[in-house]
C-alpha cells in the first residue's frame, strides 16, 4: 500500500517509548527488552497498525514486535496502538514497533529470541516471476524465519491473492513446514482462528473477494 508522506511521523516515532530505532542492537536480547519470559509474537508488515494494536491490547501475557519499512505507516501504527491502549485503560508494556527491511530480518532476530508466532497479513503478492523472491512467504524468506523461530512455532498467513496463496502453500511445504489449517474462504470458516479483520480485509470483503488463510508450523 502506498501512503502519503507524514512529516510528523519521524519525530513522533523517535519520541515514542515503544519505538525501536536500532533493532540490530537487540538481536538475541528481545526478552531482556520486554523484561519477562512471555512468548514473543511478530507481525511482518504491520502497516497502519489496525491488526497488531488490537491483538496486543487483548493479550497482555504475550509480547509483540511489529515491523514495517515506512515511517508514515509506523507513525499511524503508533497512534493506533496509543488509541487502543487508552481505550482499554492500559499502559503500553507488551509491544515494540520498529522500522526495518524484512529481507534482512536475520540481522535483528536469532534463535535466542525464540519467536513463537509470525503474522503475515496481505503482503505484497509480487506477481511477476522475477520479483517472487521478494514475497514474505517465499522459500528464501521462510528459511530465514526458521533461524529465529522456536520449535513448534506457527506462521499465520492471510491474503486476497489466489496466486500468492497457492504458491505459498508450496513454499511452506518445500521449507519443511506443516500446514495445519487452510481455507479459501476465511469469512465463512467457523473456528478457523480468532480473526481480527484488517483494513484490507474489510475492503476486500465489501468487494466480494474471498480471503485465503493458513496456519503452518515448524
Amino acid at each position: 500500500m502506498r501512503i502519503r508522506y507524514k512529516p510528523w511521523a519521524r519525530k513522533e516515532l523517535e519520541e515514542s517509548a515503544f519505538y525501536i530505532d536500532n533493532p540490530e542492537e537487540y538481536k538475541g536480547k528481545w526478552k531482556s527488552l520486554f523484561g519477562n519470559e512471555n512468548p514473543i509474537y511478530l507481525e511482518l508488515g504491520c502497516g497502519k497498525g489496525g491488526f497488531i494494536s488490537q491483538l496486543a491490547v487483548y493479550n497482555p501475557d504475550i509480547n509483540y514486535i511489529a515491523i514495517d519499512l515506512v515511517d508514515a505507516m509506523l507513525g499511524l501504527a503508533k497512534r493506533k496502538i496509543e488509541e487502543q491502549y487508552k481505550m482499554a485503560n492500559r499502559e503500553i508494556d507488551n509491544i515494540y514497533i520498529t522500522r526495518y527491511d524484512i529481507e534482512r530480518i536475520n540481522n535483528i532476530l536469532c534463535k535466542e529470541d525464540s519467536i513463537k508466532r509470525i503474522y503475515i497479513n496481505f503482503c505484497n503478492p509480487w506477481p511477476r516471476g522475477k520479483h517472487r523472491k521478494k514475497r514474505l512467504t517465499h522459500t528464501r524468506q521462510l528459511e530465514k524465519y526458521k533461524e529465529f523461530l522456536a520449535d513448534g512455532a506457527k506462521i499465520y498467513f492471510k491474503t486476497d491473492d489466489d496466486g500468492l496463496f497457492n504458491d505459498s502453500i508450496n513454499y511452506f511445504k518445500e521449507s519443511g513446514f506443516t500446514i495445519e489449517k487452510v481455507t479459501y474462504d476465511l469469512q465463512n470458516e467457523n473456528d478457523f482462528w480468532e480473526n481480527i479483520e484488517t483494513e484490507h480485509e474489510l475492503m476486500f470483503k465489501e468487494q466480494g473477494i474471498k480471503i485465503k488463510a493458513l496456519i503452518a508450523s515448524i
